[in-house]
């Protein structure tokens, strides 16, 4: 008995070590950033640095709207194209899919979660890219367009895996009891299963924004990456990923700063989205 309480209180400190671990490294993460951004933002100003349209690092001018725009629409195009194909994926897997070929398609799902995001990008370049030339017959098909279809397909694993589970999660009593007052089995799913998932379905999709906007590498190839207001679908776009990435290896001094300063907007963004994700989480305990 001594030895097993000697083993749960080395355990329960082991376990207490780690949390804090993580703990700190979000604090020490906050630190670094708001320390090194906040006083590029105040040099700069704020309003200029945030509404600025221009963004001309050998001037001194550094606006960034044009990518906290860019991200914006970007990520908007990623739902309109991922999140209907990821609900009716999740709600086939929970509701529709034959037990046979269950794992198959999970397995599936799965698999794209881990692929990384340069072969993404690879697949865009040789698929999504001459495709987009083609049919809208454009010179350059690295448009933002080509970027929220691949950012449409690299959301899917997240949105349906926590969709999936939302639905799964609804009592089996709420379907039982739309079928015996005559509902269709198409029915119960779609008007009475998701509607009682449908906090857990949200927050599928808020944690699907949050890939998408944290996206870079893949955005990188083929987004045109053009450092301008966003004039259209069928246009190059730099999101704040993006712009960050291309030119930290060579900043310094204010430029430097101020592409620190954008990670401190992009990790605000970040934050609110936990933040609603949590909300949700709560709701739906609450409910």
């Amino acid at each position: 008995m001594k030895k097993n309480a000697i083993l749960e209180s080395v355990m329960r400190i082991i376990f207490f070590i780690a949390a804090c671990a993580s703990v700190l490294a979000v604090v020490l993460i906050c630190v670094f950033l708001f320390a090194n951004g906040i006083p590029a933002m105040g040099e700069v100003g704020i309003f200029k640095f945030l509404f600025g349209q221009l963004w001309r690092p050998s001037n001194d001018i550094y606006g960034i709207l044009p990518f906290i725009l860019g991200s914006i629409y970007v990520t908007a195009g990623a739902i309109v194209v991922g999140v209907p194909l990821a609900l009716l994926t999740s709600i086939f897997l929970a509701k529709y899919c034959p037990k046979k070929i269950y794992e198959v398609c999970k397995s599936g799902i799965n698999l794209m979660a881990g692929i990384p995001s340069v072969i993404y990008g690879f697949f865009g370049l040789i698929v999504i890219v001459p495709l987009v030339k083609q049919i809208f017959n454009i010179r350059a098909g690295q448009t933002m367009l080509t970027a929220s279809i691949l950012l449409g397909i690299m959301i899917l694993p997240t949105v349906v895996g926590v969709a999936e589970s939302a639905l799964q999660s609804v009592p089996e009593s709420y379907y039982e009891g739309s079928l015996a007052l005559g509902a269709t089995h198409s029915r119960s799913v779609f008007f009475v299963m998701v509607p009682a998932a449908k906090s857990g379905i949200v927050a599928g999709i808020v944690l699907g924004i949050g890939r998408a906007i944290g996206e870079t590498m893949a955005v990188i190839m083929i987004a045109g990456n053009q450092p301008a207001m966003p004039r259209g679908l069928l246009n190059g776009v730099r999101t704040l990923t993006s712009n960050i990435v291309m030119e930290m290896g060579y900043a310094t001094g204010l430029h430097r700063e101020v592409l620190i300063a954008t990670g401190v907007v992009l990790f605000v963004f970040i934050l609110l989205i936990n933040l609603i994700v949590t909300v949700l989480k709560r709701r739906d305990t609450n409910e």
